[in-house]
């Protein structure tokens, strides 16, 4: 498999999900990941599951909605997807939602070698390739260079835990913001559109797989809030790891200094 496969693939779930009213649907069931499935969902993972198997590749298939599949037979890549990450925004008439594919050798974050990004919203693409870069809309891309904290992004699953929580690093940026999509959010800070992005609740892994090849091949830097590498975190259905992201070290002990002052 290469970048140019998901970017075909991307570019199909977004001529898809263009052709259809998203705003205003009602849930259906659970997905295997526990949220709401939206109908939305579910096409967008039909059409990158058929895009998957056009490539006449085996796959291992780790999916929001359906779980853990196998393409073409056993074996093969492992491919962590999130059909529609932001769902919640989509059916609410708020443009920022993506689809977000990685791709990986083994079974943990260590060992993701792809991540590909598209905003549904406004076609924004973002891919990348371990020890090639990363891209926005085929021009190379890297994190700012600045230590101050510009813009930090945050996602609070459980806010009157969550915002406790980061609170310190909150008050020390210029600016906030919560936009309800971690692998969209995750993609500005590789493009160098914000400095952080801090998730304190254990997120799983098709949140922020490909966001996480992106940011460290832009040149970023990824831990948990405590500090500590999440190479080892599998790739799974489960939650995994806190979110900590920046786009420099710098800017990144800046981030962890915050988070260890004491919670009020």
């Amino acid at each position: 498999m290469k970048p140019e496969d998901l970017i075909t693939i991307g570019r199909e779930v977004l001529k898809t999900v263009r052709g259809i009213q998203v705003k205003g649907e009602a849930p259906m069931e659970r997905g295997a990941g526990g949220d709401r499935t939206f109908p939305v969902d579910k096409i967008a993972e039909d059409t990158i599951l058929k895009g998957l198997e056009a490539l006449g590749e085996p796959f291992t298939v780790i999916t929001e909605e359906a779980g853990v599949l196998n393409i073409g037979g056993p074996g093969g890549k492992t491919v962590v997807i999130d059909p529609i990450d932001g769902s919640k925004n989509a059916v609410s008439g708020v443009p920022f939602f993506g689809a977000s594919i990685a791709v990986a050798s083994g079974d943990t974050i260590g060992d993701l070698e792809m991540g590909y990004v598209i905003n549904l919203a406004n076609a924004d693409e973002f891919w990348a390739a371990r020890g090639k870069g990363a891209f926005q809309n085929g021009v190379s891309v890297r994190c700012l260079p600045a230590v101050d904290f510009l813009s930090v992004a945050f996602e609070a699953q459980n806010p009157s835990s969550d915002i406790r929580r980061i609170l310190p690093l909150l008050e020390s940026a210029r600016r906030t913001r919560c936009f309800g999509s971690i692998a969209l959010a995750l993609s500005y800070v590789a493009a160098g559109g914000l400095t952080t992005l801090v998730n304190p609740g254990k997120a799983r892994s098709f949140d922020f797989a490909a966001g996480y090849v992106l940011v460290t091949e832009a040149g970023g830097i990824f831990t948990d809030l405590d500090g500590n590498g999440i190479g080892h975190v599998e790739l799974g259905i489960k939650r995994g790891a806190s979110l900590l992201a920046s786009a420099n070290n710098e800017a990144h002990e800046k981030a962890l200094d915050a988070l260890r002052k004491p919670q009020v």
